[in-house]
Formats: structure tokens, C-alpha cells, sequence
């Protein structure tokens, strides 16, 4: 067998068993490797390329010894998850820096973290002030975790409206021009809602790159061809507009009957819809 074609397939091969064993490893990214984990796929990979070039080594012995670097992270993963005392000594506690707006500088010297690399991190969290912060946490696949004081922490909807309505995921409905049923399903649309939005858009479903409709039942559109305009959703100023149109239909209703009873009646469902278009009208304007 010529070299080349013998190095072509122990690299094609190894390839493949490095694959393999990349989906057995997980999903886990490599910024949440820890050192250990790190260390060993840089050695399998090392020895995956020698093995590959080197036609002096045995293949067997080589593949034997990838499996045995790579299956160790994955035996230790498992007794892990099983057992707290064995996960924390193969990855570790994390470890508080801040607690209360004040340093604690033993946890740093045993981390050997520096005050100037601690004040780093907290500049790329926004923070420039040691006191606005409540509690900071060194976790162990060393990224730097922070909680703001209360009353340094942004505003949110939920601090404004109390029991904001719920928003559910957007659904991808159109991708690459084909229509994607099981998420128009999800969202219980039909494939003619579709067709009819796109109408009403005067686009063809061939010209659609990306189509996704919201929680409140807009779609949005991201055309091949970036130069034709298309116009903003309309669902919620729609939807809005109605509500603002009963509210004032029923002052109206109030003020021109003579009922005393069908004046009570409207009074009060006005009322009722002034209440729900203070709540929902910040939501439907944006």
C-alpha cells in the first residue's frame, strides 16, 4: 500500500473516531471545560495527529490509547453526577470574592487573583464599584459571577407592572423559503394564516430567507433581497387601536342614553376597559 493512501486513511479514520467521541463527551463549550478536561483533549489530539503521521506506531495501541484519554472524562462526568463530594474534588468549589460590598482577600490569595484582575471582571460585567456590588462568586470553570445591590440593579418590567403577561419563544415559521410546519402548528397557525400575511405584504414565500411570528401573532420577514421594504407589524397598534375604540365606545353609549340602568352598565364596562388598556398599553406600544 503506497504512504500516502495508508496516511489518508488513518487520518480519515481517526477523524471519525473523534467525532464519535465528541458526541459521547456532550455539548459542554469550551469556555466550561476546566483545566483537567482541557489538558486532555489537547493530549488526544496530540496523539490523534502523531498517530495519523507517524506509520511507526501500531494503530491498535494508538486507538487504545485514545479511548483510554478519552473515555476517563466521561467515566468521571458520570460518578459526578452521582456523587457531590467526588464532583466537587474533580472540579472543585466555587468561591466567594465579595459578600456584602467588601473584599474578601483570602479567597483571593488562595485563588491567586490579583485585586487589578478582579477589577477587570467586574468592568466587563458594567460594574466599576466594588460597593455596588452585593455578592461576587469566582465559579470553578473560572468565570466571575456578580449580584448587584437592589438598589444598583436595572429597573425590569416586572418591578413597573406587577404579573407581567407572559412571552413565549418566537417560532421560526419560513427558513431558506420553505415552510416549516410543526412551528406554525406550535403556535396554532395554519399554513392559509400564512399565505395570507404574505399577501397582505405582497411577498412570495420563495423570496423569504427567515420568517418568525411572536407570542402576540406577528410575523416578521427577512427577504433574499435586502433592498425591497417591507412594512412593520401592525397586530399589536391594531390591537391597541381596538381597545381604545370600545373604551371610548362605551363613554359614548353613556353619554347618549336615557337608561339609568344602560348608563351604569356602560360607565362600568368603560371603566373596566380604561383599567386593561392601563395595563396592557405599555406591552402593545412597543
Amino acid at each position: 500500500m503506497p504512504v500516502w493512501l495508508e496516511v489518508a486513511i488513518r487520518s480519515i479514520s481517526i477523524i471519525i473516531g473523534l467525532f464519535i467521541i465528541t458526541r459521547i463527551l456532550g455539548k459542554k463549550p469550551l469556555s466550561k471545560l476546566s483545566f483537567f478536561e482541557y489538558i486532555i483533549g489537547i493530549t488526544v489530539g496530540d496523539i490523534a495527529g502523531t498517530l495519523s503521521m507517524d506509520l511507526g506506531i501500531s494503530l491498535e495501541e494508538g486507538i487504545t490509547s485514545i479511548l483510554i484519554w478519552s473515555l476517563f472524562p466521561v467515566l468521571t462526568s458520570r460518578i459526578s453526577l452521582r456523587n457531590k463530594k467526588f464532583r466537587n474534588f474533580v472540579e472543585g468549589n466555587s468561591t466567594i470574592f465579595i459578600k456584602n460590598g467588601k473584599i474578601l482577600e483570602e479567597n483571593l490569595k488562595r485563588e491567586k487573583y490579583t485585586v487589578d484582575e478582579l477589577l477587570e471582571q467586574l468592568r466587563k460585567k458594567d460594574v466599576f464599584r466594588v460597593a455596588d456590588v452585593e455578592f461576587a462568586v469566582l465559579e470553578p470553570n473560572g468565570d466571575l459571577n456578580i449580584l448587584l445591590k437592589r438598589e444598583k440593579q436595572p429597573l425590569t418590567v416586572g418591578d413597573v407592572f406587577p404579573n407581567p403577561p407572559s412571552e413565549k419563544e418566537p417560532q421560526t415559521v419560513i427558513m431558506d423559503g420553505m415552510i416549516l410546519d410543526e412551528p406554525l402548528a406550535t403556535m396554532g397557525l395554519s399554513r392559509g394564516w400564512l399565505k395570507q400575511q404574505l399577501d397582505k405584504q405582497g411577498v412570495a414565500i420563495e423570496n423569504v430567507f427567515l420568517a418568525q411570528v411572536d407570542s402576540y401573532g406577528q410575523l416578521t420577514l427577512d427577504l433574499y433581497d435586502d433592498k425591497i421594504q417591507i412594512s412593520e407589524p401592525q397586530e399589536k397598534k391594531l390591537l391597541l387601536a381596538a381597545i381604545k375604540k370600545v373604551q371610548a365606545d362605551f363613554e359614548l353609549f353613556a353619554l347618549q342614553t336615557e337608561s339609568k340602568e344602560a348608563k351604569e352598565l356602560y360607565q362600568t364596562n368603560a371603566e373596566k376597559m380604561q383599567t386593561l388598556l392601563q395595563k396592557v398599553e405599555p406591552f402593545l406600544r412597543n
